[in-house]
């Protein structure tokens, strides 16, 4: 199961030189760019571990697409986002973010079934995933 969350997540995989004209177009609005990882891609997940600081002030995307090569060396069995941030007064928020980097076997979300009260029944997604330990999901 593909997980679609962000920009272009119906479409193929961007490749790096997508993913730099992405981030050129970033930077030349003015937005700071940074690099997320996580293994649990769940839609209520908005908590992604940061790698290192937003890219301020860069004015060339060679020094994300550094950042990424890095980043993929380490985790590169995990799902890597990229988010553009605008700071300018009035937006302040996230413009852009789309994922760059996903595990080779994605194995998607189950719907969990809960008997309520009376009649009621209550459903929640639950990524496979989070049956094994974090950093061991995707091995």
């Amino acid at each position: 199961m593909r997980i679609t969350q962000g920009a272009f997540s119906f479409l193929p995989d961007l490749t790096d030189d997508q993913i730099a004209a992405q981030v050129q177009y970033c930077l030349e609005k003015g937005w700071a760019v940074n690099l997320e990882y996580t293994d649990d891609p769940h839609p209520r997940n908005t908590y992604w571990e940061m790698w290192g600081l937003p890219m301020f002030d860069l004015k060339d995307a060679a020094g994300v697409l550094l950042e990424l090569k890095e980043c993929r060396k380490h985790f590169g069995d995990r799902y890597i986002r990229l988010s553009a941030f605008d700071a300018s007064h009035g937006w302040e928020s996230v413009r852009l973010s789309f994922i760059v980097n996903r595990p080779a076997n994605e194995p998607g979300f189950k719907l969990q079934r809960t008997e309520m009260e009376g009649r009621h029944v209550q459903y929640t997604t639950v990524p496979y995933s989070a049956d094994k330990p974090e950093g061991q999901r995707y091995k």
